[in-house]
């Protein structure tokens, strides 16, 4: 039952060879058993999951059923969810339990699915390993030494070791990319404004979007259906008509699948930043879209090499104004003991932050300071525009772009931690498009040294739907993405 998609999941339900309360606890055995190991989950309560799965399996027997009803997710502990601890993997919401839904929860909660658990992450979103949880480091189900990515690292090695069939994540520098590819799993990051980020904690409001991590392509079709969609809530949701974001998997194949498909190869991605091992098998996976039918196409970011270094720039500067709310007045980590309010200030965000946010906090407090706005923060925007104009120029050439998605595979715990510079390096690929706002997914394309590699695939805005299906067309020519680490199988 473990490996079967959701759409077979579905199925299985709405034939009752199996109920959502049986799927559920299943699920929850299993996550009893192994997240001792993994540390994937910050937050499981039975009562509640099983609660949702026995109203799940009352509205099948009323035929009310949906792609999703009585199915189980794990949610990546970003999202408020109404009765559940939500901690964004940090001290200072150590104890805050959300009054309300997110956008994201409660598209889910009507779609039937069955809230599993709520899945751990980098403090704040602000991480490329998800070592720096209050809760502890996530291990990777691959090779427990190793890191899952970040920051949705929870999510991805959940799935990935079969404690839940699917998962939420979010993406504001490769957060959902960069996990799928260290675990072997597809992860999508939507176009921005198409999933509502109300409900959702903010790191750098201008970056963040929710996305679908599972194990192919058509799950995760099946997920952004449920999680797309305007919300006036959120003022940087884009109102647009509904669509099915699977119609391209759902089409006749043929011999060429992909002929008239342009991949565009940019120069700056096949330089010197991946590891020889996993530029091998980048390789080989575009050679197998060529003999699917795609053509391909040399194009050219010559901005790219400027996103990490505009990225650390935005990102802090937004974090910086979004974390002030965090103050222990209203919520969260409060100091026990204090002088007066600005050392209750001072002290309870020195106890309830960090070193990563404190340092990101640090950065964009002096980047957004009078007589540096000019200098840093404004200059950053400028090069963003340059990305999204190199994107554009490029997409004139080219349907859908293509290259790595983490320069190397799973590191070693501990082995980063000492420097940031090399961990934001993590990321490398995937910042350009958080910053000029596209759709991007990463789908499992081989192993190097027995650990996982992922393929990105980038596409032009609103452009989910053709990113699906050519994801699907390669999943169904190879067999990467239905390999599983085989010591969780019991």
């Amino acid at each position: 039952m473990i490996e079967r998609s959701l759409a077979d999941l579905a199925r299985a339900l709405a034939t009752k060879e199996i109920s959502s309360v049986e799927l559920t606890r299943l699920y929850l055995d299993r996550i009893s058993r192994h997240n001792p190991q993994l540390n994937a989950f910050i937050t499981v309560d039975p009562a509640i999951s099983l609660a949702q799965a026995r109203a799940a399996d009352e509205r099948l027997a009323r035929g009310e059923g949906g792609p999703l009803t009585g199915i189980p997710l794990a949610h990546k502990d970003i999202f408020c969810a109404q009765g559940w601890l939500t901690t964004c993997g940090s001290r200072m919401l150590s104890n805050f339990v959300s009054p309300y839904d997110a956008a994201v929860i409660a598209r889910f909660k009507a779609a039937g699915a069955v809230l599993l658990g709520k899945t751990n992450m980098d403090e704040f979103a602000m991480g490329s390993s998800n070592e720096t949880s209050f809760y502890g480091p996530v291990r990777n189900p691959w090779e427990l030494n190793c890191v899952p990515g970040g920051s949705s690292g929870g999510s991805a090695a959940a799935v990935a070791a079969r404690l839940a069939p699917a998962a939420t994540g979010t993406d504001t520098g490769g957060s959902i990319r960069q996990p799928a590819a260290l675990c072997n799993l597809t992860g999508m990051k939507p176009t921005y404004g198409v999933v509502s980020r109300y409900g959702m904690i903010a790191f750098a409001s201008s970056l963040d979007q929710a996305g679908p991590l599972a194990r192919s392509a058509a799950d995760c079709a099946v997920l952004l259906n449920a999680m797309a969609g305007f919300d006036e809530r959120d003022s940087t949701s884009l109102e647009r008509p509904t669509e099915d974001y699977g119609r391209d998997i759902n089409t006749a194949t043929a011999d060429k699948p992909l002929a008239g498909l342009r991949i565009g190869l940019p120069a700056e991605f096949f330089g010197d930043g991946g590891s020889p091992e996993v530029m091998q098998l980048v390789d080989a996976a575009i050679a197998d879209y060529r003999r699917l039918g795609a053509e391909t196409v040399a194009v050219s970011l010559p901005s790219m090499s400027l996103s990490v270094a505009a990225y650390y720039v935005i990102a802090p500067a937004e974090a910086s104004s979004n974390l002030a709310r965090f103050d222990g007045v209203r919520y969260g980590h409060r100091a026990p003991q204090y002088r007066d309010l600005d050392d209750m200030y001072s002290k309870s965000r020195a106890q309830g932050f960090g070193a990563e946010v404190k340092r990101r906090l640090l950065i964009g407090t002096y980047v957004l300071s009078h007589g540096y706005y000019d200098a840093y923060y404004l200059q950053a925007q400028r090069i963003r525009r340059l990305i999204a104009s190199d994107f554009a120029a490029a997409f004139r050439q080219c349907d859908v772009i293509i290259g790595p998605t983490s320069p190397s595979t799973a590191f070693r715990l501990g082995e980063k931690a000492a420097d940031p510079v090399q961990m934001y390096l993590s990321d490398i690929y995937t910042i350009a498009v958080n910053l000029a706002g596209l759709p991007g997914i990463s789908i499992p394309c081989g192993f190097a040294g027995g650990l996982p590699v992922g393929l990105q695939l980038i596409g032009n805005y609103f452009d989910e739907a053709r990113l699906l299906g050519t994801a699907h067309r390669y999943q169904q020519a190879t067999t990467w993405h239905l390999q599983h680490p085989d010591q969780f199988d019991d």
